[in-house]
């Protein structure tokens, strides 16, 4: 890994006590600002830059509650939505849930039968389920969700898919896909981990399944339901399904994130299952204007970057684009951080990586 330098994400005391600040998921960089998830909240998190163009630190921290935007689908609003994947475009910021399932841990103080009654206890959460598009507009200044907007005349609302015709429901039957779906995410089951988006096309990255060493990334094409202004829908491709899959030789690893890279997409990619590393940088060439789906390896695929790891911390989680694009730096965040990220006035320290 070749680290240009840090920076520090400074995050006030409610975030603090949320722990926001150990288990970030996701990140993007949208000029002066940085938009980050937690994914144990129901929250996305402002960060401001203190030097727009060489930024060392983000603070001035805004939280937004998802629920006083999006009817989410859980009966708790405030439930975790574990938000693992942001997207910046046009006026809208994206923002997708794992679709996962948990399994209970096994902690210190269980023992014995009741350890094992944890372990096999299996749940959702509804507020997972989410995929949501915030309008986005200038509000003192800095980029701020806002319930609509208007653009060159057309009114812009909060728009999201449901649950009801969602990306699990739209698995069911899949050929590949529909016998994880009551599987965990952390035991290979599906696990949403990453959104790109680019005009009309939005890919959506799986930590897992990983089948035989081949990850996923889902393709969609959302529209605004026109008698329905909050409601997305699905267009269907050319088989008549509503999504397309692309499966890609990540060595064995699954999707942690995705960015996009001009035509090309960048990968975060980590392991499937609970271990640490190895973790990557790969770049999937043209992805953006693929016609159809595809099988990417060989030339289509780059291993760009070997990023370090912890043993039981410093896992990446969150990769995006930082500074101008002739730079070819990438911001890196990490859930769990290892010690030496955490300051003693309270920041967390990332990582600034150069690409090839």
């Amino acid at each position: 890994m070749t680290l240009v330098h840090t920076v520090r994400l400074r995050f006030g005391q409610l975030s603090r006590a949320a722990a926001t600040h150990t288990n970030l998921s996701a990140v993007r960089v949208d000029g002066r600002v940085l938009w980050i998830a937690g994914d144990e909240t129901a929250t996305l998190e402002r960060l401001v830059a203190d030097d727009p163009d060489a930024p060392t630190e983000y603070s001035d921290e805004r939280t937004f509650r998802l629920a006083d935007f999006a009817d989410l689908p859980g009966e708790d609003a405030d439930e975790e939505a574990d938000i693992e994947g942001l997207a910046r475009t046009g006026h809208f910021l994206w923002a997708v849930g794992s679709h996962s399932l948990r399994r209970k841990q096994i902690k210190e103080r269980h023992a014995g039968d009741k350890a094992l009654r944890r372990l096999a206890r299996v749940e959702g959460q509804a507020n997972r389920q989410l995929l949501v598009r915030l309008p986005i507009a200038d509000v003192d200044g800095l980029p701020t969700p806002v319930p609509e907007i208007e653009v060159d005349g057309e009114r812009h609302r909060v728009a999201q898919l449901d649950p009801r015709d969602g990306l699990r429901a739209l698995l069911r039957h899949d050929d590949h896909l529909a016998p994880f779906l009551a599987i965990p995410g952390k035991d290979n089951g599906l696990d949403v981990e990453g959104i790109a988006v680019t005009g009309d096309r939005v890919y959506l990255g799986l930590r897992g399944p990983v089948l035989r060493g081949w990850a996923f990334v889902i393709e969609l094409r959302p529209y605004v339901d026109p008698a329905d202004p909050g409601r997305l829908r699905l267009r269907d491709f050319e088989d008549g399904r509503p999504y397309r899959k692309h499966v890609l030789d990540l060595d064995g690893l699954g999707v942690r994130d995705l960015c996009p890279a001009g035509d090309d997409l960048l990968i975060l990619a980590g392991p499937t299952m609970d271990l640490d590393g190895p973790v990557r940088i790969y770049r999937w060439h043209g992805a953006c204007q693929v016609g159809m789906p595809a099988i990417v390896r060989g030339e289509l695929l780059s291993r760009e970057l070997e990023l370090t790891y912890g043993e039981g911390d410093d896992h990446a989680e969150g990769l995006g684009l930082i500074g101008p694009p002739e730079n070819r730096t990438a911001l890196v965040v990490y859930d769990s951080p290892a010690a030496v990220r955490l300051t003693d006035d309270g920041a967390v320290v990332a990582d600034v990586v150069q690409l090839p």
